[in-house]
């Protein structure tokens, strides 16, 4: 028997690959293929099932192009129904891979088709547990991203997961492993450990939503605080998982359409498109494209592009570094943006020689902007999360996160001057490329962000520690 787990940092998102015996089951797969197709070709092993836990909200998975390149069955548990051929298994079904046994437990509670998958060894000996987002290491599944209007409320859900988690995972034996569906980073929970797997009895005494003697009306009320909005394209990806979408090879083989600068001029103006920048941030804060959007490869970027973004449909052109093309398309495939229309031949490179018009950011050293700033003189937008701003900010800071500067753009004035800053100088690099794109006349960035800030004399308010990371 091999268990892998297959993480993707940029989604805090982890993927199983199960073998035995020349079989293989594919847990929650992400949207390409290649990573499931290799390793069950090295173990000489075909793909018998794509297992879900749920429909998923922050990405779009694999399961449809997996299963028409195997010809493996797609699996869902209890109540799911999707637009397409599946197997929606009964709870506490078994299916065989291999010499191993793979039971379906119906979890309900972050939604409604939620299960668990408990993997049993070659012996018959419960080994561990798939959960997807049901259970987090130090978390559970946020309840409020299946809400159905006039039958389900957040409070529903959240008592359907308590009841998953005491009569379905918390008998099972201390010694289970738990691999989840994330990792610290992802929106699918408030605050989970940054360890990607873990034992049920660590969990049973860690995670605050397993304590033993907690009531339904303590847990509810706990795991329903601090929930923010959660991203705009969660439902958009959540209905593509239900009802279907065009094979990545596609979607790759459109996007990486290599365009002169001329081309990718005429491609701008015609089709309405976005235009990405997704290079160093370094390097686009010296020059780039007027108009263009940062959202760099080097950070979240298909969470970003998923959080500011609002239409999956819009045609995107995008410049980025030479051999980065494929990577783009499939990073911004996996969140559901299917339009990538090609990218810029030659990098910026090739815009600068063709005589086109740059702009810049203009950037300031954190010890100069302590220096200047006094606390009240010049309009500062922390555009960290409300969450983050709460614990510790600046004084005299003004809270403009990021994650719904579309929303706030209403806040602040075209006319002013703002410096903005985040943790480390991504969020606000991206903050200032969408204002200055808006028609903002000065904008200034602040080098290395609040983590060089805190070593300045500047003001700060009082520590609080975050229940929350959304």
């Amino acid at each position: 028997m091999k268990v892998e787990q297959i993480y993707t940092g940029c989604l805090a998102e982890a993927a199983y690959y199960i073998e035995s015996n020349g079989e293989a089951a594919i847990i929650d797969p992400l949207r390409e293929t290649e990573p499931y197709l290799e390793r069950a070709k090295a173990d000489g092993a075909k793909i018998k099932y794509v297992l879900e836990t749920h429909f998923h909200a922050d990405f779009v998975s694999g399961h449809l192009d997996l299963a028409k390149k195997t010809g493996a069955t797609i699996v869902y548990g209890p109540t799911a129904e999707a637009s397409f051929d599946t197997y929606v298994a009964k709870d506490r079904e078994e299916l065989k891979v291999g010499n191993v046994t793979i039971q379906v437990l119906h979890t309900p509670g972050h939604t409604m088709e939620s299960t668990t998958y408990l993997l049993k060894d070659e012996s018959g000996e419960d080994y561990a547990i798939f959960t997807g987002d049901t259970l987090f290491l130090g978390d559970v599944g946020r309840p409020d991203l299946a809400i159905k209007q006039g039958e389900l409320t957040r409070e529903d859900l959240a008592g359907f997961l308590f009841d998953s988690l005491r009569n379905k995972i918390m008998p099972l034996g201390d010694d289970v492993i738990v691999y989840p569906g994330h990792g610290a980073g992802s929106a699918c929970g408030k605050k989970m450990s940054s360890e990607t797997q873990g034992t049920l009895g660590q969990q049973k005494l860690m995670n605050y939503a397993l304590r033993a003697d907690m009531t339904k009306d303590e847990f509810v009320k706990e795991v329903t605080t601090g929930l923010v909005e959660p991203p705009q394209y969660f439902p958009k990806n959540a209905m593509m998982n239900k009802t279907g979408y065009e094979s990545i090879d596609v979607v790759r083989e459109r996007g990486t359409q290599a365009l002169s600068a001329r081309a990718f001029q005429t491609a701008w103006e015609e089709e309405e498109a976005l235009v990405l920048d997704t290079r160093d941030r370094d390097a686009f804060a010296k020059g780039f494209i007027p108009g263009s959007i940062y959202i760099g490869l080097d950070g979240s970027f298909a969470v970003w592009v998923g959080a500011l973004v609002t239409d999956l449909k819009q045609p995107i052109l995008f410049i980025t570094e030479p051999g980065k093309e494929e990577e783009v398309v499939t990073r911004l495939a996996r969140v559901g943006y299917d339009n990538s229309i090609g990218f810029l031949q030659g990098g910026f490179k090739s815009w600068v020689e063709a005589g086109n018009e740059v702009d810049t950011i203009n950037e300031i050293e954190p010890e100069r902007f302590a220096d200047i700033f006094d606390g009240s003189n010049l309009d500062v937008l922390d555009v960290r999360k409300a969450s983050e701003f709460n614990a510790e900010h600046l004084v005299g800071a003004k809270n403009f996160p990021l994650d719904f500067i579309n929303r706030n753009m209403n806040q602040v004035s075209r006319e002013n001057v703002y410096y903005l800053h985040c943790v480390s100088g991504y969020r606000s690099l991206v903050a200032a490329s969408i204002l200055k794109a808006r028609g903002f006349k000065e904008v200034i960035n602040v080098r290395g962000g609040y983590k060089v800030l805190v070593n300045t004399p500047l003001k700060r308010t009082d520590y609080v520690a975050q229940a929350t990371e959304l």
